[in-house]
């Protein structure tokens, strides 16, 4: 397979503009259920976004190192390439934990970024000395270990009281394990629980794993219409599979990325993502293939520049909500006339999401356009 895929940067395009929206409402006390995340079982719009980037993550990986294998890099430059990538993504996630307080007795260690850092560092010898079934027996292993983990390992709680297989928040064993080695440097809202932790990022690398055997699907001589029907069946599959789970101990919790979370997620990111595949890589007539790719081309804008966006965008958040003005954040201060306006409270704050959302989209439309692309 050669170029790239459209459809790659579209669905990443889809996924940063849905996490800039769903990270920046006008005020946190009024939003559309849909735009916050579960609030512990179960699941929302918004919990897809982070198990798509994970996604994501594998599909690009390995695209990437097939191509570099191609040109004949060898198997440890690949791979040690790659875990450099991972950790200058920890270190940005760090950085970017670190502004504004600048503190490092209260820097909260785990992150979103420390995520897909450490995913893409576990994932780089995977996706260079295993094929798509060690990779699968590596992914079906780690849910297995994090199950095992989760329901049969005594944990002292907060409170002091020692439970087994207690999923409540903060009596877990990723909760326990994360406030032994991280205490003080956990999610502030929580204290004692962290759902970027160490732990849960066990069964997070399922999701990566899934987002490799996509990538190996995507690289064979198939037809792209096969290739499409595939994607589907297998996010229907997954989808089942998430649900089965999810009627067991373990059910569907983006905190504690449980394996039917796992399961379930994927589902929904082949379906997503196979539809892009459809409208822009896949579907036979060319006419109707060039209307989407010109519908699709804001969503590229942002996918080509993701990382940069999903930073430059948190910077600004904090730079809005730290500074004052008479007394008045930048943040409160911009949202007022919206707040003022005769429209439901849950509306304005939607209107400055998506305000949000747009400025952003100008800034990717300008580096796509003179055709500026960082990379890490």
């Amino acid at each position: 397979m050669s170029g790239r895929l459209l459809s790659l940067d579209a669905f990443r395009g889809f996924t940063i503009a849905a996490m800039l929206l769903v990270n920046n409402p006008g005020d946190w006390a009024h939003v559309y259920k849909p735009l916050l995340h579960a609030e512990w079982h179960g699941w929302t719009a918004t919990d897809w976004v982070f198990p798509f980037f994970v996604f994501i993550s594998g599909i690009s990986m390995t695209l990437s190192l097939s191509r570099r294998a191609a040109l004949g890099d060898d198997r440890l430059q690949r791979m040690l390439t790659t875990m450099k990538r991972g950790l200058a993504i920890v270190l940005i996630g760090l950085l970017l934990n670190f502004i504004p307080a600048f503190d490092l007795t209260t820097l909260r260690i785990p992150g979103v970024l420390q995520r897909l850092g450490l995913l893409t560092i576990a994932c780089a010898p995977l996706a260079v000395y295993l094929g798509w079934r060690g990779q699968a027996l590596v992914g079906l292993a780690a849910l297995a270990l994090y199950t095992a983990l989760m329901l049969w390992v005594p944990v002292t709680g907060p409170d002091g009281v020692t439970r087994v297989g207690s999923l409540l928040p903060g009596e877990d064993t990723a909760a326990a394990l994360d406030r032994w080695l991280l205490e003080g440097h956990l999610w502030a809202r929580s204290r004692t629980w962290d759902p970027e932790g160490l732990l849960s990022t066990l069964p997070a690398l399922g999701s990566s794993v899934a987002g490799l055997l996509v990538g190996h699907w995507l690289a064979t001589p198939r037809s792209s219409l096969e290739k499409t029907a595939w994607l589907f069946l297998a996010g229907l599959l997954s989808l089942l599979a998430g649900e089965l789970l999810n009627a067991t101990s373990l059910p569907i919790n983006k905190a504690l990325w449980t394996p039917a979370y796992v399961f379930a997620m994927t589902g929904w990111a082949c379906l997503v993502f196979g539809a892009t595949h459809f409208l822009l890589d896949t579907q036979p007539s060319a006419q109707a293939r060039e209307a989407c790719t010109r519908w699709a081309q804001p969503l590229r804008a942002y996918g080509m520049n993701a990382l940069f966006l999903f930073v430059a965008s948190s910077l600004l958040a904090k730079l809005l909500g730290s500074v004052t003005l008479g007394g008045q954040s930048l943040k409160a201060l911009l949202y007022a006339p919206l707040a003022a306006l005769p429209i439901a409270p849950v509306n304005a704050s939607l209107l400055f999401a998506i305000g949000f959302v747009l400025v952003f989209w100008g800034i990717a439309h300008l580096m796509f356009k003179r055709q500026w692309f960082i990379k890490v």
